[in-house]
């Protein structure tokens, strides 16, 4: 193959974020950047200033600035960033709350619809989700966890337990039996979401008895929140809970009458 595949405009590259990014450098800061190699070069010459740099541009969302941008730098398991700094991840990932694509999901099984959620609907949904889960009784600190394909309903799962302080963690639902018990088990979490199967290779996949046998070895779970995946084109689209301790439906937590407040005060970390 010769030649190039695509190269962006000049409309494209003065509009780009790394472009803004290196005016103000230029204009702010008073270097002389005039491409990527040299950007890269100074990323790494000055590592402090960089990072404040993009702490700067991307105008971090905090209660408390940081006192020291890097603590025992020469040390790579001693090292410490932004020191001193208050901030919830969620919400500076939730601070856009217009109709712009925020997610666009599309299944391996072709058959079922590209999916898509405008910022609007995506900061609505995270707080309708982690509204339950305070009601749940999750506290900063639990852990809650997912068992899930990367689909849009895993995005919301981790932003809501983010904005209200709890740790996430998840693993794929193609894992193995004692890998899933392996992860999960050594952080004791108190809720599961879960995907009722997958799709891999063409072929369907359930995971219902799978849920079952790591909720028999993981006690401290109270409740599993299940999202219909494989069952959403069936006559109903609601997989059968009867089997699984705890278990609501993910749509019911995003139907439910009452609107949540949308966070405030977020937890942070």
């Amino acid at each position: 193959m010769s030649g190039k595949l695509w190269e962006p405009s000049n409309e494209w590259i003065e509009r780009a974020n790394l472009t803004r990014y290196m005016t103000l450098l230029e204009d702010v800061h008073g270097l002389e950047i005039d491409s990527f190699d040299d950007l890269y070069e100074w990323s790494i010459e000055n590592r402090e200033a960089f990072w404040e740099s993009v702490w700067e541009f991307g105008k971090v969302i905090h209660s408390k600035k940081y006192d020291s941008i890097l603590e025992n730098g020469d040390d790579m398991m001693a090292s410490r960033w932004f020191t001193g700094a208050r901030m919830n991840f969620a919400e500076n990932l939730l601070r856009f709350r217009d109709d712009k694509e925020a997610l666009v999901f599309q299944s391996e099984n072709r058959d079922l619809p590209v999916r898509s959620m405008t910022y609007r609907e995506l900061h609505d949904e995270v707080a309708r989700i982690a509204h339950s889960l305070k009601q749940m009784g999750v506290e900063m600190g639990d852990r809650v966890v997912g068992f899930m394909p990367n689909m849009i309903e895993t995005v919301v799962a981790m932003l809501a337990a983010a904005s209200i302080g709890a740790i996430w963690s998840s693993c794929s639902p193609d894992f193995g039996f004692q890998g899933v018990l392996d992860r999960f088990g050594q952080i004791r979490p108190k809720v599961l979401f879960a995907a009722d199967g997958y799709y891999y290779n063409g072929k369907t996949f359930d995971s219902l008895e799978k849920i079952q046998a790591i909720l028999k070895e993981l006690p401290t779970i109270e409740t599993v929140i299940v999202i219909p995946y494989v069952s959403a084109s069936s006559a109903n689209g609601r997989p059968d809970l009867g089997g699984i301790r705890g278990g609501v439906h993910y749509g019911d937590l995003v139907s439910k009458p009452t609107t949540p407040t949308t966070p405030t005060n977020l937890p942070e970390g």
